[in-house]
């Protein structure tokens, strides 16, 4: 690009891109966040593509995975008033950037033009030579087989005597292909790259079956573990389900623990909420033993695989009174004016057994990482599913960054 002598207008601007792209579907928050998808799944897109004046434009939907160098690209087809759309199709996980490329294509509105002054019975030799000129300039992309074709037909454009025939090349569906097959697109508009991502299929639809361990005993009276959902795989996959999902499975906290019923007092040998997450045992990094260990998890992690199903973990991002949290980082939670800590309400509900964390902590950054180590944490034992217990109720920024 010549160097602008006018200080007024920024270089950074090219002046000559005359096409104009909006309002492009799919896209969320103007490509903040990634469109989801699952392995061969055909993604719909459509935008608005226009330009000043009467020129046709051409619009071409580009998409390449992470792991791609080049882009694949594909024609859009008008569908009504400046809209646009086209189809493709993902066809393995991961990372993928699609975008639009918009562009006024003067050759197919020089064939348009051109063809209505031959149906008038004009005369149009200028128009011949101007068309000649777009032939020369698809040689340097021609294939081999093409390319003899078209030096033929420019022949034949620049041929006065032969002008009858030139008129009906004009008009020919042979070089309606060629302009597609070798595009001008000069001075082209390209939209913002868009995130798209495609997680593996059941991420897109599964199936959960929901049970407490706890209550997996096949005896009335006996705390149920990891062994005893094991003995109970068979059944749960002949139903049909491919998700056993599971609540917190950590250490439950002794301080106001709730009983039956959720009574405020609970009896000796009452096992508390699950959802008061925490003791002396541990807190989030940690499993109940009354569940077993480590070890029993990894074995129902596995035996369920052999049933086609997966283990499904609870992320409540919440303590119970005893959670070692509690007294290493009691700023990550609201201290109330009696320098109390503010426990759970539902008002009128309230959960004296559970404190929120405070995501407007002055420590957050040391509250994010934990929480990001407890989530890698789960992943080394095996884990691969995560249900999150109320997700609305923590902080946006938060979901952003630890997801991705």
């Amino acid at each position: 690009m010549a160097k602008n002598k006018n200080s007024l207008i920024p270089e950074s601007i090219e002046g000559r891109t005359r096409v104009v792209i909006e309002h492009v579907t799919p896209e969320i928050n103007e490509g903040r966040f990634a469109v989801k998808a699952v392995p061969n799944e055909t993604i719909h897109v459509e935008a608005d593509v226009f330009c000043d004046g009467h020129d046709h434009v051409t619009a071409r939907l580009l998409y390449k995975h992470a792991d791609d160098t080049e882009w694949s690209e594909m024609g859009m087809t008008l569908i009504v008033n400046d809209r646009y759309e086209a189809d493709f199709t993902v066809e393995k996980q991961g990372h993928y950037a699609y975008t639009i490329e918009g562009w006024v294509n003067h050759v197919d509105t020089w064939q348009h033009d051109t063809e209505l002054k031959i149906k008038a019975g004009q005369r149009v030799p200028l128009e011949m030579l101007m068309g000649a000129n777009f032939l020369e300039g698809m040689l340097d992309k021609a294939t081999a087989e093409d390319k003899p074709l078209i030096e033929e037909a420019i022949g034949i454009m620049r041929n006065e005597h032969r002008h009858e025939d030139a008129c009906q090349l004009a008009m020919s569906f042979r070089l309606t292909e060629w302009l597609h097959r070798y595009p001008e697109r000069k001075f082209a508009t390209r939209y913002r790259e868009l995130p798209l991502y495609v997680d593996r299929e059941r991420a897109g639809f599964s199936a959960w079956y929901s049970m407490f361990p706890r209550s997996a005993a096949t005896d009335p009276g006996r705390h149920g573990t990891f062994q005893d959902q094991i003995k109970l795989l068979p059944r749960i996959a002949d139903l049909g389900f491919d998700v056993l999902y599971l609540p917190p499975i950590h250490p439950i906290g002794k301080q106001f623990r709730k009983g039956k019923n959720n009574v405020v007092t609970a009896e000796p040998g009452e096992p508390g909420v699950p959802y008061a997450i925490g003791s002396e045992l541990g807190g989030h990094d940690a499993i109940n033993p009354d569940l077993g260990t480590l070890e029993d998890y990894q074995q129902l992690i596995a035996a369920a695989k052999e049933y086609g199903m997966e283990v499904a973990m609870d992320l409540a991002i919440q303590c119970s009174p005893d959670h070692p949290w509690v007294k290493a980082h009691p700023d990550w939670f609201t201290i109330r004016p009696d320098g109390s800590i503010q426990y759970a309400e539902n008002p009128p509900k309230k959960y004296q057994d559970i404190y929120p964390v405070n995501f407007e902590s002055a420590d957050w950054q040391n509250l994010w990482l934990e929480m990001r180590r407890i989530l890698l944490l789960w992943g080394e034992w095996g884990t691969r599913i995560i249900r999150v217990d109320n997700p609305h109720t923590k902080a946006f920024k938060f979901w952003e960054w630890v997801i991705a």
